[in-house]
């Protein structure tokens, strides 16, 4: 059973998300030619679609949570929505363009890879309202979003990451703990660094030397991509063999193939990262420490109801943090932290949302 602790201020997963966390659409659109089309009861005049990235509205990750929001939206608000899951980069383009041809008041692209075809296709498109999960789309890197008519929806997972990061370093046994990304983009690095921030923390306030292997707060270990699960288990072996016993991997479905690794050789732990990963991946229940949350399903589902507003969507950028619930930590595996570590992550918590602490490593 799971230590089903959840502090006040931070995210628990919600009921959305739970709902239907480990389903995936009953059907499945042409990536390159059309949509699958869900229509409620009763439909208002509004119409919200959303294009995946490679990983699938299956990944258990951040696609799916994505997905579950716009579908909760469509029973909930009675639209129409539509979906476009794609199978490669080359189709995040030709995706977003049927999705515009189905005449969608609102396009969500899920995740950073998108971004460039996400502003062409505001650019060209400046009567349709877009938002792009994860990413800034800011490809020029000057500051700002490349579009009008883009809205981001962006997560401070680094809060939540610190205090993963410092349980995993209070729970290490072998004083060795470790993680790696899929890709050197901010929205995975984000997750790494707060990592090594919290477990940086716990070695300075305790005193211990608890190592973290995969990231030292500029680059670190990555596999180069978020579909070859091989990748993952490689890379998660190579870290068991070096004495890590608690490993977050932040590469999507690539996560998967570090889990199996961890499963087979024993006595390592996995943070999950996106959703809580024992629901997402029940077969590796038994070796999931905990899950840092990012609560794609909520920014969605939000965002999708300020577009049916007599006030509209607002361009403002989406931060989602702890102190409003977009990022959290699921709950710990039953015995893997002590009271007094459970305590001191809701002391760590109403410290990050004070601004006391900083959770990064350049903080």
């Amino acid at each position: 059973m799971k230590n089903t602790l959840r502090f006040s201020a931070i995210a628990a997963v919600s009921a959305l998300a739970l709902a239907a966390c480990s389903s995936a659409p009953e059907e499945e659109a042409d990536p390159t030619t059309s949509a699958t089309e869900t229509t409620p009861v009763e439909t208002i005049d509004y119409k919200a679609c959303m294009v995946s990235d490679e990983g699938g509205f299956d990944d258990g990750s951040f696609n799916q949570s994505g997905f579950e929001g716009l579908q909760q939206a469509a029973s909930d608000l009675g639209i129409d929505v539509a979906t476009a899951e794609s199978e490669g980069v080359d189709q995040y383009m030709p995706n977003i363009e049927a999705m515009v041809a189905a005449e969608c008041d609102l396009i969500i692209t899920v995740g950073f890879a998108l971004s460039s075809a996400t502003v062409e296709a505001a650019l060209a498109n400046p009567d349709v309202s877009f938002a792009i999960v994860d990413d800034w789309a800011d490809n020029d890197f000057d500051g700002t979003t490349d579009a009008p008519n883009i809205k981001p929806l962006t997560f401070q997972t680094d809060e939540a990451a610190y205090l993963a990061g410092y349980a995993a370093a209070s729970a290490s046994e072998s004083g060795t703990i470790a993680t790696f990304g899929g890709m050197n983009f901010p929205s995975v690095s984000i997750f790494m660094d707060g990592y090594l921030a919290g477990a940086n923390a716990y070695n300075e306030e305790t005193g211990s030397s608890v190592n973290v292997l995969g990231w030292d707060g500029a680059d670190g270990a990555f596999t180069g991509d978020f579909s070859d699960l091989s990748k993952g288990q490689t890379t998660a072996q190579g870290f068991i063999d070096q004495g890590a016993d608690i490993i977050l991997p932040v590469a999507g479905p690539v996560g998967g193939g570090a889990a199996a690794a961890a499963q087979a050789a024993g006595g390592t732990w996995i943070v999950g990262v996106d959703a809580d990963w024992t629901v997402t991946f029940p077969e590796y229940s038994d070796i999931i420490f905990t899950s840092i949350l990012k609560n794609i399903g909520n920014a969605v589902y939000d965002t999708i109801s300020e577009g049916v507003s007599d006030a509209g969507i607002s361009y403002e950028p989406y931060s989602g943090t702890l102190e409003n619930g977009g990022v959290g930590v699921a709950p710990f595996a039953d015995g893997a932290i002590s009271a007094d570590i459970e305590a001191k992550l809701q002391e760590l918590t109403d410290g990050i949302i004070a601004g006391e602490i900083t959770p990064n490593t350049a903080g």
